[in-house]
């Protein structure tokens, strides 16, 4: 067959990952979910663990809203209304009143102008990314930007592609510096929450940089953001890194599947900037929209995070975020300091890291191990992350295991 001699390369390939340790493919498959009780925080159940709960730490659902009975109910009652799918492209009679309304309320979020919806915020970085860049462009970016943000910029036009070393922003500026009058647009991209370690890029570092060289590029400097994993799950009012670091990026990307607990990604900018994305963006143009029931259900999680709720949520994700890493501290293990609901256990050893994630495994607590190449070698860790929905309970079982591993 015509497969048969690049089946055998996949095969070869396939086995250097498993050897590595860096395959994914082999998937936990979650068959129920238990509810909190007796002080506890839901535990999940696996395909093949017969019998037993797992108490989840490596879940991006920082809100823990997945399973509120009003995103549900938002969710069910609009796909009663509308169908389980969108039928078409957006400007294909794609478009339901949910998907306007979600932008709406996204846009007023994030205090600006428009807000336009993709599938996903990974979709949402590699369609919008590239129309921003052009062969006049000098883009740069953090050394540490999530997959997205790197296909995205291989995908654009750039004349030139520079990396910083991680928050090293005395680099980005001798990087703008050299380059003056050679590009006539820079973009600079960066995650507000890096995703493996929890630390923040400081908007409010890079904007009055960016405004010191501006006048040194003719068609300005932009600051794109990928704030993901800090919308919903950082800042007092859940806003994410523009609202710790009191800045405004110029475009902003971010999820609807992490905190707001759905499916789907968006970008927030100004009204000219969102009506030329519309009419440039691939992604968005020539694939389906999220579903009518999902924005629905956005728009219910991002009004809960937006209330007194909310508020609550956000103040319960803060402190058992402080407990975790408190707890770390004091059983000898390395980690960052911050308030981000991502807290890294800084292992810096391939084999080591291995066996904490299965040690951990073994003891009914779902956790992820990041290895070489994900991570730099000497940066193995392991992630933890922490839901409004764990309790005081599950944060020192969690912590009572890690103190019993050799």
């Amino acid at each position: 067959m015509a497969l048969d001699k690049i089946e055998q390369l996949f095969s070869e390939q396939l086995l250097e990952k498993d050897k590595a340790g860096v395959a994914k493919r082999n998937e936990q498959i979650i068959t129920g979910i238990e509810a909190a009780a007796n002080g506890y925080g839901p535990r999940y159940y696996l395909a093949g663990e017969q019998g037993k709960a797992f108490l989840r730490m490596n879940s991006n659902s920082y809100l823990g809203l997945s399973n509120h009975s009003e995103v549900i109910n938002a969710e069910a009652k609009a796909a009663e209304l509308f169908g389980t799918g969108p039928g078409a492209v957006r400007f294909i009679s794609g478009t339901y009143q949910p998907h306007i309304d979600l932008e709406q309320k996204l846009a007023k979020f994030h205090d600006r102008e428009a807000a336009m919806l993709f599938s996903s915020a990974y979709a949402a970085m590699v369609a919008v990314l590239p129309q921003l860049i052009t062969e006049d462009t000098l883009v740069i970016s953090d050394g540490l930007n999530h997959n997205c943000i790197i296909n995205a910029i291989r995908l654009s036009k750039a004349a030139k592609k520079v990396l910083y070393a991680h928050l090293d922003f005395n680099e980005l500026k001798q990087i703008l510096k050299l380059n003056k009058g050679l590009f006539k647009r820079v973009c600079i991209v960066t995650d507000g929450v890096f995703s493996m370690r929890g630390d923040v890029a400081a908007l409010d570092e890079i904007s009055p940089i960016c405004q010191q060289y501006e006048s040194a590029y003719e068609q300005g400097v932009i600051i794109v953001v990928d704030d993901s994993h800090g919308v919903g799950a950082f800042g007092k009012t859940g806003r994410g890194t523009e609202e710790v670091t009191e800045t405004k990026a110029d475009v902003l990307i971010s999820t609807l599947g992490k905190a707001f607990a759905v499916n789907g990604g968006y970008v927030v900018s100004s009204a000219k900037v969102i009506a030329y994305l519309r009419e440039t963006a691939p992604l968005y143009i020539f694939s389906n929209p999220i579903t009518p029931a999902e924005a629905a259900a956005a728009l219910k999680a991002v009004q809960i995070l937006d209330s007194v709720e909310g508020g609550l949520k956000l103040e319960r994700l803060t402190y058992l975020s402080k407990q975790l890493r408190e707890g770390l501290l004091q059983a000898g293990y390395e980690t960052l300091p911050g308030e981000h609901p991502i807290v890294p256990v800084l292992i810096r050893d391939t084999k080591k890291t291995a066996s904490l994630v299965e040690f951990l495994f073994a003891n009914q607590i779902l956790a992820t191990g990041l290895n070489y190449p994900v991570v730099p070698k000497g940066q193995e860790e392991i992630r933890l992350q922490v839901s409004a929905d764990h309790t005081a309970k599950d944060i020192a079982y969690l912590l009572g295991c890690l103190s019993g591993f050799n």
